[in-house]
């Protein structure tokens, strides 16, 4: 259950993190003025919140995509293992997370 909310949940998520990174380079074509104003708000820590939030989100979305497609192999339908994928995109995702936090 926990993993089909945040599914829906992350996938809205990224919806923000996306439009926010439209704006800031629509914001490039519009003016030096403008754009000043789309990179102030990226690189604040509200920007910095929306993109780390919002790679977690790519992470969890690749891992569940990948759990699915074991489901649809016809494996892992019992509930301890469904239950182990479920932790394992969550905790997954978070460690993945941060490795990109680090790395770029």
């Amino acid at each position: 259950m926990l993993t089909s909310i945040l599914t829906r949940i992350t996938g809205n998520g990224l919806i923000v993190g996306t439009m926010l990174a439209v704006w800031w380079l629509l914001s490039a074509a519009v003016s030096p003025e403008y754009f000043a104003v789309a990179d102030a708000v990226a690189t604040s820590w509200f920007g910095d919140l929306v993109f780390t939030l919002s790679a977690w989100a790519l992470w969890y979305h690749y891992l569940a995509g990948i759990r699915h497609l074991i489901y649809d192999a016809g494996r892992g339908l019992d509930i301890p293992t469904a239950e182990k994928l479920g932790w394992a995109c969550i905790i997954g995702s978070v460690v993945l997370t941060v490795l990109t936090i680090v790395i770029v």
